[in-house]
């Protein structure tokens, strides 16, 4: 993971600073986002992992009745497999599937479908089917055919329950570890790498107002030092201008005394 300290490598502008500014807030929106999608999925993953350990339990004494069921009936009615196998001609149970969507997370789920259309029979309990096999077990041992019948019933649909869960379970913990993954890179990658450029950008503009500020500075400065200097001199050339009239005025006065004498 990139340490917190680097910084993208961008011209210093003011521009540059508004466009880094909106994509930290873009960044900080979805990092929320991206948190509160983890939460509300890791929330989901705690409720299927108990609904796994239950299923689970349940599984382990269903199939437990399943097989000892079957053990009474191969006790009483001897091998009925293949008067199973004769009987069967289409699909007892069928198994469809939807999905749901938890916080973008599509994740499918498996349940039994019930045959409403099939024809069921006066004795069956579970819909269509159950009639191709309403005469096995009828010389002996019906009552503990139709228990074992029960319970493998019960044992697939437990299974089909446990298989939805399961598939819910891998792709909950792969979204939940790469969600976790964007969540810390925009945590601890993005948005500190964003702050420190925004941050070298208001020094870098800072120190190029400083800058600015002392090149007007020096220029104020100079401008005045040469009207100093353009006003000393005017003042001078004023000073040698008054200083040449007045030589000029004093010769002529002396010269005027050289002019010849008047007599009346």
């Amino acid at each position: 993971m990139a340490s917190s300290g680097q910084r993208e490598a961008v011209f210093p502008t003011r521009m540059t600073l508004g466009t880094t500014k909106i994509r930290l807030k873009g960044a900080q929106n979805g990092h929320s986002l991206l948190k509160r999608k983890a939460d509300a999925i890791s929330k989901r993953f705690r409720t299927i992992t108990g609904k796994i350990q239950d299923a689970k339990r349940q599984m382990g004494i269903v199939l437990q009745q399943a097989a000892f069921s079957m053990v009474e009936v191969g006790y009483t009615t001897g091998d009925i497999g293949y008067a199973v196998r004769e009987n069967a001609k289409r699909a007892t149970f069928k198994v469809r599937s939807r999905q749901e969507n938890i916080s973008g997370v599509v994740l499918p789920s498996f349940a039994i479908q019930s045959l409403d259309g099939e024809p069921k029979s006066e004795s069956s309990k579970d819909g269509a089917g159950s009639g191709e096999f309403s005469l096995t077990g009828l010389s002996r041992g019906g009552q503990q055919v139709q228990k074992a019948r029960d319970t493998y019933s019960k044992a697939l649909r437990v299974l089909v329950d446990l298989a939805s869960l399961q598939t819910a379970f891998v792709i909950l913990d792969e979204v939940i570890r790469l969600t976790n993954r964007r969540v810390n890179a925009i945590e601890y990658v993005i948005i500190p790498r964003l702050e420190n450029t925004i941050a070298y950008i208001v020094s870098e503009l800072d120190e190029m107002d400083r800058e600015e500020f002392f090149r007007l500075k020096k220029v104020q400065g100079k401008k005045k030092r040469v009207a100093e200097e353009q006003a000393a001199k005017a003042a001078l050339e004023k000073e040698h201008l008054a200083e040449s009239h007045s030589a000029v005025g004093q010769q002529d006065m002396l010269s005027a005394e050289k002019d010849a004498d008047v007599i009346f």
